[in-house]
C-alpha cells in the first residue's frame, strides 16, 4: 500500500486507500463575550483521510423588516484594518482522526452586537488554495479519494459577538394564558433545551429546540392545560433552569 506522510509542526498525518475524511466542528453555535477578542474553535476529523479544510466567513446582517443578507467581511490592505471577525489559520490540514485549533479573532466595531457565518468546507487541494503541499502530494492526495466513494460534508455555524459593554435585561410577562420574555439588553439571550411536555406524562414530549433572542426582540407562547414548558434561560455565562405550568 501506498503511504505518504507530510510533517505538520509536532505531528504528522498519512493517507491510505479506501480513504475519506469526516470534519466535525462541534457546537454550531458560539459566542464572543466582550472583553474577550478571540475564541478557539476546533475541527476533528473522525476519518480515516486528512481533511483539507478551508474556513469562510460572512457577515449577517439584520435589517429593519427582520430579514437577514449575508456580505463579505470588510478587509483594508493589512489586517489591522480590518473590521470583523477573521480565521487564523484559514486553511487547515486536519490528520486522520486528529484535530486542529483555528482561532477566530474579532477586530473592529463593538458598539454593537455583531453576528458572522463560519462555514467549514472541506475541499480536494488545488494550487489556487494555498495549502502547504506540492503537486505530486495533491495528485496522490486525489487518487487515494478516487479508490472509494467520498461525500466530503462541510459544517455551517453562526458565531455572536457580543458588544464590548454587554449588558443584560430580560423582561417576562408570565400571564394566565401566555408567556413572553422580551429582551431588553444589547445582547442575545438564548433560550436552551426548550420542551413542551405532558403534566400527566413527562415522557410525552415535543421535540426539543432552542432560540436566540436578539436584543430589542421577544419569545413567547401560549400556554396550555395540561402541559408544562421547560427551558435554561442562558445571560452570558448565567444559565437558569425554569419550569412554566400550562393554564390551570
Amino acid at each position: 500500500m501506498k503511504r505518504l506522510v507530510w510533517l505538520m509542526g509536532l505531528g504528522g498525518f498519512s493517507l491510505g486507500l479506501q480513504a475519506g475524511p469526516q470534519i466535525n466542528v462541534g457546537t454550531v453555535y458560539d459566542y464572543l463575550d466582550g472583553d474577550k477578542s478571540t475564541y478557539l474553535k476546533r475541527v476533528f476529523n473522525s476519518g480515516d483521510a486528512t481533511a483539507f479544510v478551508k474556513v469562510n466567513i460572512l457577515e449577517i446582517i439584520y435589517e429593519a423588516d427582520g430579514s437577514t443578507r449575508e456580505v463579505p467581511v470588510k478587509a483594508q490592505a493589512d489586517a489591522q484594518g480590518r473590521d470583523g471577525l477573521m480565521a487564523s489559520p484559514a486553511r487547515l490540514i486536519v490528520p486522520a482522526g486528529g484535530m486542529q485549533g483555528v482561532r477566530l479573532l474579532h477586530m473592529g466595531n463593538r458598539d454593537a452586537e455583531r453576528y458572522f457565518r463560519v462555514r467549514f468546507v472541506p475541499v480536494v487541494p488545488e494550487k489556487e488554495d494555498e495549502f502547504a503541499v506540492s503537486a505530486d502530494e495533491r495528485d496522490e492526495y486525489k487518487k487515494t479519494l478516487s479508490a472509494g466513494v467520498n461525500v466530503m460534508t462541510g459544517f455551517g455555524t453562526v458565531f455572536f459577538v457580543r458588544p464590548g459593554q454587554a449588558r443584560f435585561a430580560s423582561e417576562i410577562e408570565d400571564s394566565p394564558g401566555r408567556y413572553r420574555l422580551r429582551n431588553n439588553g444589547n445582547t442575545v439571550v438564548v433560550i436552551d433545551e426548550f420542551r413542551n411536555c405532558s403534566q400527566k406524562n413527562e415522557s410525552e414530549c415535543e421535540p426539543t429546540t432552542k432560540h436566540h433572542v436578539l436584543a430589542g426582540k421577544s419569545f413567547e407562547f401560549e400556554k396550555k392545560p395540561g402541559r408544562e414548558y421547560r427551558f435554561n434561560l442562558v445571560e452570558g455565562s448565567e444559565k437558569k433552569t425554569l419550569r412554566i405550568a400550562g393554564q390551570p
